[in-house]
């Protein structure tokens, strides 16, 4: 497939943990298009796919992300889940696979899954005072050497690799913090530890110590690095394919059980629709003070007003292509910590399914039509 007419493809990766895998989906898809992007930028799980990305070469960046999902999908301590097992359970419908998802995500909050984290022991929810290093019900230290093994860090960043972006937040402060191998502090500087800190999701995970600072998971704040792809300066012809793993929109609960997963749905979705639509606006605005402009005659464009107009006035062009991860029948309240080689699967076939979908319409790679600085496409309301 010829490159789309965009000056920067970006691919934006939302947290979720085991949903993750459904972005694994979607990359391989853009791969198959030969789509590859200029900047990938995640928060938590996202975080993660992204540096198995951008941390690897092309022909190497699929094997690297199953390798590290079939390693997480695995449990730690005792055997996997028999394989004929659990082909008789998907031939008993939804509901046996929901309870095979319970027994799975179970599994996960007492073994913890191989290669990602384990039960933190002695556990700290009986200590009066202890570290903020220490503060959680698992232990990420497994993740540290898995990133280790299949990510490499000098290539991350290096200027030929994809620009990489993370976020946290700082403990302490309560301060959004990104995470750039290209730009602020931390250029040519992302360590395990930075890609770590952005999936440090209190209480589960503990803070990661980074330079004497201690961070958590960027998703405390948002969930979604979009807005930091699009408020990037300067502006340029920008290409994002947004993946989220959590819809806004969803049924209403029947239990209390279903009351907690729709409230994680709604809390971690971000409002990305909102932030697009918001973003529309502006970049009309931008428009509307570019074409003013122009029609100010030249001798008149040195007053102050003009100039800080012209600053904000921009022509860029940007297309947002939205893919959301789409409920199954069996999922529940514990779907992002149920890691089970069945979901994963699942939710990475489900993923490639929707990014072919996508790309079969080739709408979604055309710029704005004549009169728009902005559009999003999302292949199920396009219907």
């Amino acid at each position: 497939m010829k490159r789309p007419p965009f000056e920067t493809i970006a691919l934006v990766l939302q947290g979720g943990g085991a949903l993750g895998a459904y972005q694994a989906g979607v990359f391989e898809g853009l791969a198959e298009a030969k789509i590859e992007p200029d900047w990938v930028a995640g928060i938590s799980i996202g975080a993660i796919n992204a540096a198995l990305i951008a941390g690897n070469e092309p022909a190497r960046r699929l094997e690297r992300l199953q390798a590290f999902w079939r390693t997480v999908t695995a449990p730690p301590l005792l055997p996997a889940t028999a394989a004929w097992w659990a082909g008789a359970i998907e031939q008993g419908g939804a509901a046996a696979r929901t309870a095979l998802g319970w027994f799975e995500a179970s599994r996960a909050l007492v073994e913890g899954q191989r290669g990602f984290f384990a039960p933190r022991l002695p556990s700290p929810a009986f200590a009066v005072q202890a570290s903020v290093d220490t503060l959680s019900f698992y232990d990420t230290a497994p993740l540290k050497g898995t990133l280790e093994s299949l990510v490499d860090f000098d290539r991350l960043n290096h200027a030929r690799s994809p620009r990489f972006t993370v976020s946290a937040v700082d403990v302490e402060s309560g301060n959004y913090e990104l995470f750039d191998s290209r730009r602020g502090r931390w250029a040519g500087r992302i360590r395990p530890e930075h890609v770590m800190a952005s999936g440090a999701l209190p209480p589960g995970f503990a803070a990661v110590e980074i330079e004497g600072r201690h961070y958590w998971d960027g998703g405390l704040v948002s969930n979604t690095p979009l807005a930091t792809v699009l408020d990037d300066e300067p502006r340029r012809d920008t290409l994002a394919f947004q993946v989220d793993l959590w819809s806004a929109q969803g049924p209403a609960p029947r239990n209390l059980l279903d009351v907690e997963e729709r409230a994680k749905d709604i809390r971690y979705s971000s409002r990305t629709r909102a932030v697009t639509h918001q973003f529309e606006r502006e970049q009309r605005l931008r428009r509307v003070l570019r074409e003013v402009l122009a029609r100010v005659p030249a001798s008149a464009r040195h007053d102050a007003w003009c100039r800080e107009a012209q600053s904000l006035a921009s022509d860029k062009r940007f297309s947002v292509v939205h893919l959301i991860y789409r409920e199954k029948p069996w999922d529940g309240h514990h779907k992002d910590y149920e890691f089970s080689a069945a979901s994963m699967h699942d939710h990475w076939a489900s993923g490639l399914a929707d990014i072919r979908r996508t790309l079969a319409n080739p709408d979604c790679l055309a710029p704005p039509a004549a009169g728009r600085s902005s559009v999003t496409y999302d292949v199920h309301r396009q219907g």
